[in-house]
Order: structure tokens, then sequence, then C-alpha cells
């Protein structure tokens, strides 16, 4: 079986995927960026702390692992230029991660170029876990209102422009107008933020999708019971999510937690 390392950032995704493949029997090795402070969540599985000081050092401990395939997965800080180890391999990778305004998606196609050029297959693990995804319309009981049906047309509309950039994936709508596009606060900010922002109406929606500049096997939307959490406690309707390209986090718990306090979840596409 072929041996599958998993560059592992911050976040719940790195554990999904591995987990999800070992119960498929591939052989996983995690390789865990030090400011991945959740090692204790590792610990009854293979894992080796690494950093990104040092591309040379990567790569011979990927080698020395018998690592054949590799993939990156949660969230990873740049280091600092003033952090890193010069030697020659680093400098080479350094121009475009570090001297580049790039975002993240591109930051990740990059290590993952570099990487391939360095002799490590990427792994497509979307095929292998498509358990994972969700394509039905309605994942809860509660459905969305006519004018969460609205809300959603605008956000659609808008995302049209706003997911070919690659700055976020969510958007907050009410009452028909745009309240907030995810930037680099993240997903959960973006919800807490928008409170605020709200009028007298509807309760406004969440709607979470992939850029259309997104890689589908280095980065993908992925909502949870942290997500429903701050739903309710800031008095949303609900969320809808892509269909067949975002993963939910411990799927029946957060569906069931929805359902306890009537938040729906849906699916649906973008437009192309």
């Amino acid at each position: 079986m072929t041996k599958i390392g998993i560059i592992s950032g911050g976040g719940n995704l790195p554990l999904i995927i591995g987990k999800n493949l070992i119960s498929k029997d591939f052989k996983v090795v995690f390789f865990l960026l030090e400011d991945n402070d959740d090692s204790e969540r590792y610990k009854d599985l293979d894992f080796i702390k690494i950093n990104l000081k040092s591309v040379k050092k990567i790569i011979n401990i990927l080698k020395l692992n018998k690592v054949e395939k590799i993939l990156l997965a949660g969230s990873i800080n740049r280091p600092s230029i003033s952090d890193i180890s010069f030697d020659f391999q680093t400098i080479k990778l350094a121009k475009d991660l570090l001297l580049n305004n790039y975002g993240d998606n591109q930051l990740l196609e990059s290590i993952q170029l570099f990487l391939r050029k360095n002799g490590f297959e990427y792994f497509d693990w979307t095929k292998y876990c498509s358990d994972l995804f969700v394509n039905d319309e309605y994942l809860t009981s509660i459905k969305p209102s006519t004018a969460a049906q609205k809300n959603l047309k605008k956000a659609l509309n808008t995302f049209k422009i706003y997911g070919k950039l690659d700055i976020g994936q969510s958007v907050i709508v009410q009452n028909q107008i745009i309240l907030g596009l995810e930037a680099v606060e993240g997903t959960d900010r973006l919800i807490m933020r928008c409170k605020d922002l709200k009028k007298k109406g509807d309760k406004g929606i969440l709607v979470k999708f992939s850029k259309y500049n997104q890689s589908k096997i280095l980065d993908i939307p992925t909502i949870g019971e942290q997500t429903i959490s701050l739903l309710i406690k800031n008095n949303y309707e609900g969320i809808f999510i892509e269909k067949n390209n975002c993963l939910i986090i411990d799927k029946r718990k957060t569906i069931d937690l929805a359902n306890k306090n009537k938040i729906f979840i849906s699916t649906c596409n973008k437009i192309e």
C-alpha cells in the first residue's frame, strides 16, 4: 500500500482526511508543522514534528520515512523571512512563498509544485474520501425560508464576482443586503462581526463556497459544530454550503445540533 505523508497545519481537516484514509487501509504519517499545537490529538497516530524554516530538512525527513505521496491540509502560517535557514532549496522556494503577494490558495499551489519537483507525487485524497462530502439538498429537517432563498440568490450573484478573487469563501446576507465578505479573519469572525450589522427583518444567512480558482485537492471549505454554534448564538437562520465540495466535521453531531436549534443546513451549486 502507498505510504502517504500529510503535512498537517492547524485545525481538524488533516485529522479528518487522515483517519478516513486509515479506515480505508492506507498507511499514513502526519507531519505536524511546529505551530500546530494539536499534537495531543495525534498521540495515537504516527506523527512527526517539522517546521518550515528549512525545506531541505523537510524533504530529507519525507525521504527518510519513505513517503511516496504527500498532501497538505489545514491552516499554514507563513514563516518570517528572518526565521528561514537559507539552504539552497529554501532560497528557491522563498521567492514564491515570501516575496510574492500570494493568497492562501496560490501559496499552497506553490508548495505542492515545489514538492512535486523534488520527487513527491501529490495524493488526490478527494477520490478516496467521497463519503466526507455532502450532496443532499437538505441536510436538516429545517428547510430554508423564502427569505433565505432570496438571500441566497443575492449571495450567488455576488460570489460570482467575489469568488474569483483569492480572498475568502463565505458571504453573509440579510434582507437581500450583503453584510460581510470573508477575508483573512475567517468564517467564525465573519459571523460574529456581522451580527451587529443586522437590521429588522429576516435573520440572515451564511453561504460558504469554494473560490472559483480554488484547488479541490489542496483546500476544501469546511464547517462543523463550531460554525453552527455561532449561527445559533448570533441568531442566524442557517447556512448554504456547496454541494459535493464542502466537508462537515463530525457530520452527525453537527446536523443534530442544527436540528435541535432549528438552524437549516442546505446545499446548492454556485453560478458557473
